[in-house]
């Protein structure tokens, strides 16, 4: 039987989760928001050029394949996240079970584009970060497709355990992009850039091409498993401090971003 102190231990992970949640998806909808406001806006105007602005190289007049799929993918980027914030809670989840189905079809089906979008343009142009960035990216891409096939899969078959598992993978993916310019940020701030170079092939950047989505798998995969085995106290404890850790920067660097890009970016959009 477990005792109080492992109760408590086990109160405490799932108040930090749910804070570190919480702060994400607050973080995750400012970007989306941001997303549409700036890269969808951007292309419906006319201008993708402003692009090359944020992600040099981004946008080709010469490219059009590319830029149809690089358009899908941000377009359908920005929606995943904003979705993504309200799929994950419990309570509309379970008492709003139509809206939740609902969602979830414009849900998976942006995941998707969104993945096939940015497959495309790498297909047809590749990244700016040559072959690494080409790979990881790719990899990404992928995975996002595969979640998104398989959350749709035990949804069908009944299978809420599973479903949820892929669903919560599925958004740690999805919040990738957002986490790539978080912690390019940081790292310019704290490291003034190094290992980084303009054409996104330095040491920094080709780690990466895969860092902004490989630890967010690693960390989801923890949750998931927490709640079926018992960790050694020492992994509960180092686990809580990454959970309170992860909590502190992820606020730190979204207001930052939020008060010199993406503030600007949708209060201009809804102007």
């Amino acid at each position: 039987m477990p005792t109080i102190k492992n109760i408590n231990e086990g109160k405490t992970t799932s108040i930090l989760v749910k804070l570190l949640a919480f702060t994400v998806w607050t973080s995750t909808l400012l970007f989306g928001l941001y997303i549409l406001a700036f890269y969808l806006t951007s292309l419906l105007n006319g201008d993708p050029e402003k692009w090359n602005k944020m992600l040099p190289e981004l946008y080709d007049a010469n490219e059009n394949i590319a830029t149809t799929g690089i358009g899908f993918h941000f377009a359908a980027g920005g929606i995943i996240l904003i979705l993504g914030c309200i799929q994950l809670v419990e309570k509309i989840r379970k008492k709003y079970i139509k809206l939740h189905k609902i969602i979830g079809v414009f849900y998976i089906l942006s995941s998707i584009i969104a993945g096939i979008g940015g497959l495309i343009f790498i297909f047809s142009k590749g990244t700016i970060g040559g072959t690494v960035m080409d790979i990881g990216f790719s990899i990404y891409g992928i995975l996002m497709i595969l979640s998104a096939l398989l959350t749709v899969k035990y949804a069908l078959s009944n299978n809420l355990r599973q479903h949820r598992s892929w669903a919560f993978r599925l958004f740690a993916l999805a919040v990738g992009s957002w986490l790539y310019r978080m912690d390019y940020g940081f790292w310019f701030i704290l490291a003034d850039g190094a290992g980084h170079t303009k054409n996104f092939q330095g040491p920094f950047d080709q780690v990466m091409s895969f860092f902004f989505y490989i630890p967010n798998l690693i960390i989801v995969e923890i949750i998931i498993r927490s709640k079926r085995i018992v960790f050694p106290k020492l992994l509960s404890y180092s686990f809580n401090t990454v959970l309170v850790l992860a909590t502190v920067f992820i606020l730190i660097g979204t207001y930052f971003f939020t008060a010199r890009f993406w503030g600007p970016a949708i209060l201009s959009w809804f102007s």
